[in-house]
């Protein structure tokens, strides 16, 4: 009888061990990427990315800092089979006082993205923000 516990217990580690295996391959971790360039940017710019769900609910988000002129923004983590998958994805440019707000775009992922392979999104064409004058 103390040899049946241990057989058990293996087989219910081996099963769960399958189980998430298979629920984490139906369910892939995606990545959206947004490369664009800034005109005139502001000293310190940042731009950030933040993911919108279905009931305006935001999610996953992104930036990058000390923006020059170009700038690649990469936001992960949404999974899109499964339980959710963004509608609107806004890209805004802020200065040094993140209230400061210079320039604000909203894409679409269904119009203004493409997959390019299993798990990434990208832009179809880059965008450009306006920063100071």
């Amino acid at each position: 009888m103390g040899l049946g516990a241990p057989r058990i217990l293996t087989r219910a580690l081996f099963f769960g061990l399958i189980a998430c295996t298979l629920g984490h391959a139906m369910c892939p971790v995606d990545v959206l990427v947004v490369k664009g360039r800034v005109e005139h940017p502001p000293d310190n710019a940042t731009v950030r990315v933040q993911l919108v769900y279905p009931g305006n609910l935001g999610g996953d988000s992104g930036e990058a800092t000390s923006v020059d002129v170009n700038f690649t923004v990469p936001v992960g983590t949404f999974r899109e089979k499964c339980d959710r998958r963004p509608e609107t994805v806004i890209v805004t440019l802020v200065g040094r006082d993140p209230a400061h707000e210079y320039d604000r775009v909203s894409l679409e992922l269904a119009r203004d993205f493409k997959k390019t392979d299993s798990n990434t999104y990208r832009l179809k064409s880059e965008i450009v923000l306006k920063g100071s004058r």
